[in-house]
């Protein structure tokens, strides 16, 4: 494996979803595989698990870590043969080469900005590293995806030694902001890749990306996609075709311990309580948000597991 921009970049899901629960049993079974190994993680957005998560399993592996947080100020260029006499001051072609001096692997978090669909498909900080650094890149989440969620999450049902080919719910929930697609499409992405029966539950005017739902259930009816689930998944994301757009807040749309039935509740976090999930969903035992984030470290050091076994 080259780089984990995607889920689809690992050669096989499964097996690195086992990877990741055998390194939950033994966090420093590979202490010395990192050795003399820096990554160096560029935030071009603020953090919480991914930050704490993804140093964690490269500590677990013995690398030395470097944080690079980016403020505003830092304007760079991203095109080619530009004449850079205005705002920019560095072009991504050397920032990434330089990081690259100080690291063997990069991992970069940036989002999407939800203005321009045509420009936050084409991954321009993302892909750019991947082009330039000529070292393995991690995604930490950019705007079309964020695979070590992904990975986590099938983690997390795996875990929950459910019956054969559970029913898993994605169901949208109301936000006062818009937000992105990342977590859904890999969440949809990673669920394609496991042995589950996954259904999509979201109101008219916020279906995601035909191209990643393709050959997925999609139910706008809430109450009656949530039937008989054993895993329901809840996540607010914008409208796709009216993109970025946030066209309705419905509070109907807020998961209850009474849609939730007999599921285990799932969320990435951060959340915001009684609106997009009621306290008695979360505080409950159904709810397995803590430990599905404690998971973050292990869906990560399984990722750098492997990539440091293709550097060594």
């Amino acid at each position: 494996m080259n780089h984990y921009s995607d889920l689809k970049d690992l050669k096989d899901f499964q097996a690195t979803v086992d990877l990741a629960l055998e390194l939950k049993n033994d966090p420093y079974a590979y202490e010395d595989l990192g050795k003399r190994k820096t990554i160096a993680m560029v935030f071009f957005n603020n953090s919480l698990r991914t930050r704490l998560s993804t140093e964690k399993a490269a500590r677990n592996l013995g690398m030395d870590v470097m944080v690079l947080n980016v403020s505003n100020s830092w304007n760079l260029e991203f095109e080619d043969g530009t004449i850079m006499n205005l705002d920019t001051a560095e072009h991504i072609k050397e920032a990434t080469q330089v990081i690259a001096q100080y690291a063997d692997i990069i991992a970069v978090r940036a989002f999407a900005n939800l203005k321009d669909k045509i420009e936050d498909q084409q991954e321009k900080i993302l892909n750019a590293f991947i082009k330039n650094a000529g070292v393995p890149i991690v995604n930490m989440e950019s705007a079309l995806s964020h695979p070590l969620q992904g990975l986590t999450d099938a983690i997390t049902i795996k875990e929950q030694e459910l019956k054969k080919r559970p029913k898993v719910v994605l169901s949208w929930a109301p936000h006062p902001r818009s937000l992105p697609h990342a977590v859904a499409n890999s969440f949809i992405t990673a669920m394609k890749m496991s042995d589950v029966d996954l259904v999509i539950t979201n109101p008219r005017g916020y279906d995601l990306d035909p191209e990643i739902t393709a050959g997925t259930e999609i139910n706008n009816d809430q109450i009656e996609a949530c039937k008989n689930a054993d895993i329901i998944y809840v996540k607010n994301w914008s409208s796709f075709d009216s993109y970025g757009k946030v066209i309705q807040q419905d509070i109907d749309w807020m998961m209850t311990q009474e849609k939730l039935g007999h599921a285990k509740f799932m969320h990435c976090l951060p959340v915001r309580r009684n609106v997009v999930v009621e306290d008695a969903v979360i505080d409950s035992d159904q709810s397995v948000v803590i430990e599905q984030a404690g998971n973050r470290t292990f869906a990560a050091q399984a990722v750098l597991k492997l990539l440091l076994k293709d550097l060594n």
